[in-house]
């Protein structure tokens, strides 16, 4: 129905309403007198008709969606009824000097259940189709009867298309257990959720508790999830509150939902410090640290944002993707080169002369680099060597490199010329103005190479999930989380310090695939996990610090600061001169030998073992 046909019906229906309540409250009072006949009651009726409609114009009575009405249009009805009888009154008073009490508080109530029945009517016919269509829709379960919970909820009830029909709330306030919210009864205890899912027939779960802690909501997800039962998450209740998005915006729960990690406090004021205005160079710019790292600086108005790169369409990507978002004082130069090329990448650095430089340019894959052991030292150690360099020799005040917890007591290529990347940017911190750093940190969720993105694509071919072994474990952490912690890492920077990011506790491999397929939707009856056995170079865990490098407490939340030692300027340069020249197997020995090398401390001496 259109709004002008809407609202002509609504004009004739309030026509009659008026008309009628009032010659019934005074037939009411007076049933054997001719109600018609009275002269002052005619100039009532007739005024009560002209105050009305001026009053339901006014408030918008004749606007409002009335399927949709709540408290705030009954507070509407409530004050157009009382001004409209306010009026009468006044005006049978002007008339008479005397004013029908008792006829005109009949009329009031009739008018108001009248007005109201009539408005709340179109509510009901729209919940009993919702009920009715409700039938064939999604049964769904609503974690929270909470604000944002009872919001999730009436938003189902009154869109229909969303295809889902609450059926139940679950939530841990005792005080709220057997309550009926909207006609949809209110379950105690997030513990008992897969029995109620099981009995209730439950097909989906809504989680509606956005102020709950990281750990906690990790917690509920879990268990949820383990239920079999597709599982989503509503938006930030603000959004939810002011319209941004609606419950058909509700996201499905991600893996990184099941780390429980909490957010990250920065200091904001030290980065802002080191990043507005200035100009910041970025490495391996289009990879997934690389990015991010160029996302969320831009956030901090730089002057000038070098995004540096080899390939091409990663490069492409993020510039586009940062020039739509970016402030318009901030400019974004993309430069396509090869870490390894000296002579190019000293020409960049001395034209754009950054004020900060990020370092994640590197080959990452363990199995690949372990087949193409030189591949990795041309572009983790010669790489590194070539860009620190750079930052050194044309006094680039802070420069930050990425690295890998895989740094730490490597079997394997990849590990190994990272740790000796460190050593570089260690003893080039011994002698030079700028301000060299390194932060390791393990696997980060969704990054190209990582096991998320493979198993996710196992998954939807069917199976199975292959996992090397299931007692292998690793650190993970979130892409935003880590770039975040990097950028602060960089601005606790005074000279040759290997920053370690706080990457929570270790997660099996297994446990990880197995939730990955329960967030998609399956069991581990359909999608099955198969152990492929470890791949070479691999280990079965991960470290961040070797027994030497420990150091207690943090320098900043969720940043240690590790004490791992470089092996000498002259004995680094010795080895960097016989790389090129040596076979495969000569490069892996001499760098995992190298990288293993420990520290014993003795009464009268330290030597190297």
């Amino acid at each position: 129905m259109t709004i002008k046909k809407r609202m002509t019906l609504l004009f004739f229906v309030d026509s009659f309403i008026v008309f009628i309540s009032i010659y019934l409250g005074y037939f009411f009072l007076h049933p054997f007198i001719n109600v018609f006949a009275n002269e002052m009651l005619l100039i009532s009726a007739i005024t009560i008709q002209i105050a009305h409609h001026f009053f339901a114009w006014r408030y918008g009575l004749y606007r409002k969606a009335w399927a949709y009405a709540s408290i705030g249009e009954l507070k509407s009805i409530f004050k157009a009824v009382t001004l409209t009888i306010a009026v009468v009154a006044i005006v049978q008073f002007a008339i008479t000097q005397d004013i029908y009490i008792r006829a005109l508080a009949l009329t009031w109530m009739l008018h108001i259940l009248l007005i109201g029945g009539s408005r709340m009517s179109w509510r009901l016919m729209r919940h009993t189709v919702i009920q009715h269509n409700g039938a064939a829709a999604t049964r769904t379960m609503v974690v929270g009867a909470g604000q944002a919970g009872t919001m999730v909820a009436r938003q189902l009830l009154q869109n229909p298309e969303s295809g889902m029909q609450p059926v139940l709330f679950i939530d841990d306030d005792r005080s709220k257990s057997g309550l009926e919210i909207f006609g949809i009864k209110v379950f105690n205890g997030t513990n008992s959720i897969p029995d109620l899912v099981k009995d209730n027939r439950i097909e989906k779960i809504v989680i509606a508790i956005p102020s709950m802690s990281k750990l906690a909501m990790a917690n509920l997800t879990k268990i949820c999830i383990e239920t079999g039962v597709k599982t989503q998450q509503i938006p930030r209740i603000e959004d939810l509150m002011t319209g941004k998005v609606s419950v058909n915006d509700m996201r499905d729960v991600k893996t990184e939902d099941l780390l429980g990690r909490d957010e990250i406090e920065l200091d904001l004021k030290a980065i802002a410090d080191k990043l507005t205005n200035k100009t910041i160079l970025v490495t391996g710019a289009g990879g997934s640290i690389g990015s991010e790292i160029c996302r969320q600086v831009s956030q901090f108005r730089p002057k000038r944002l070098v995004l540096l790169g080899h390939g091409e369409n990663s490069i492409y990507h993020i510039d586009r993707e940062l020039r739509k978002k970016v402030a318009s004082d901030t400019e974004i130069v993309s430069i396509i080169a090869d870490v390894q090329d000296r002579h190019r990448i000293f020409d960049i650095v001395s034209e754009y002369k950054p004020d900060v430089m990020y370092h994640a340019a590197a080959h990452k894959h363990v199995p690949l680099m372990e087949a193409n052991p030189m591949e990795a030292v041309k572009n983790n150690i010669f790489g590194t060597k070539n860009v620190a360099e750079a930052a050194d020799i044309f006094g680039v005040p802070y420069f930050v490199m990425i690295s890998t917890d895989k740094a730490v007591n490597p079997p394997n290529v990849m590990g190994a010329t990272k740790r000796f990347a460190e050593m570089i940017v260690q003893n080039l911190a011994k002698d030079s103005q700028t301000k060299f750093a390194a932060v390791r940190f393990g696997n980060v969720l969704g990054s190209r190479g990582s096991v998320v993105p493979l198993f996710r694509e196992q998954i939807k071919r069917g199976g199975p999930v292959t996992v090397t072994d299931p007692e292998m474990t690793r650190y993970f952490m979130t892409i935003p989380e880590a770039s975040s912690l990097v950028i602060q890492a960089g601005t606790l920077a005074a000279g040759g310090e290997v920053f370690v990011l706080d990457m929570g506790e270790p997660v099996k491999i297994v446990d990880l695939a197995k939730n990955l397929i329960k967030l998609s939707g399956y069991s581990e009856d359909e999608i099955k996990i198969e152990f492929s056995g470890m791949r070479p170079g691999e280990k079965l865990f991960e470290e961040l610090l070797n027994e030497n490098e420990v150091q207690s407490g943090y320098i900043f939340p969720k940043i240690h600061m590790g004490k791992a030692t470089p092996i000498t300027k002259t004995e680094m340069e010795d080895v960097i001169g016989k790389l090129p020249d040596m076979s495969d197997e000569e490069v892996k020995d001499t760098l995992v030998g190298l990288a293993n090398r420990k520290s014993v401390q003795r009464k009268d001496r330290v030597t190297t073992v």
